[in-house]
């Protein structure tokens, strides 16, 4: 199966409404066979955080146009040093060609021409790959309801915990605000997101900018 095509996407672990443990294994399994770096360092996580959040091209969505709103979203984004590579983003959650280059995957998915109220601010928090596969870990608490059943039903394999025994920190990677957005530009940024344990919270138009500077 080429990659590109939707059916390349049929060889990954998918659980629909886990995006975020989507990705985790999404990115080791491309260090694993090669796509990416074997320690992962031209990947990067990406939460894409708004409370009702529009997304097009979505597989879960009921509309033509694959529009649906996300409480969050998580993806990976592949940014190959030197040449004129593309930035390449993996969304097993998406309609698109898999993967998709970045550029195009922001105009046709996350649309920054589309109109939100006032309000709201689409934010995306960026992390380093190598930092997030050894400090992520979900017990999956978010997808149960009041009673304790689930929302959306678990994925099979048990749920991801880190070396130091951490069992759930989701919220910290989804809990986003305008306020967090980072102010620092160039090496500063791209510093910070290689280094620190949640990365940076920067904006629409701060996104490709962003991958554009890394080397």
């Amino acid at each position: 199966m080429a990659v590109g095509s939707l059916e390349y996407s049929s060889q990954f672990d998918h659980t629909p409404f886990y995006c975020e443990e989507n990705v985790y294994f999404l990115c080791k399994k491309l260090c694993a066979n090669g796509v990416a770096d074997a320690d992962g360092s031209d990947l990067y996580a990406d939460f894409s955080v708004l409370v009702e959040i529009p997304l097009w091209h979505q597989k879960a969505s009921k509309r033509a146009d694959g529009v649906i709103l996300w409480d969050y979203h998580a993806v990976c984004i592949q940014r190959k040093g030197g040449g004129d590579s593309p930035c390449l983003v993996w969304d097993l959650d998406s309609s698109l060609p898999f993967p998709s280059p970045l550029a195009s995957y922001v105009s046709e998915t996350i649309r920054p021409s589309f109109q939100l109220f006032s309000e709201y601010r689409r934010c995306f928090r960026i992390l380093h790959a190598p930092i997030f596969l050894r400090s992520f870990a979900s017990d999956r608490k978010h997808m149960k309801d009041p009673t304790g059943n689930w929302i959306a039903e678990p994925p099979s394999y048990e749920p991801i915990v880190v070396e130091d025994k951490t069992v759930h920190n989701l919220n910290e990677y989804i809990e986003i605000s305008a306020e967090n957005i980072s102010t620092n530009v160039g090496a500063e940024l791209i510093n910070d997101v290689s280094n620190k344990k949640l990365g940076v919270v920067m904006n629409e138009n701060q996104l490709e900018e962003f991958f554009s500077q890394i080397s």
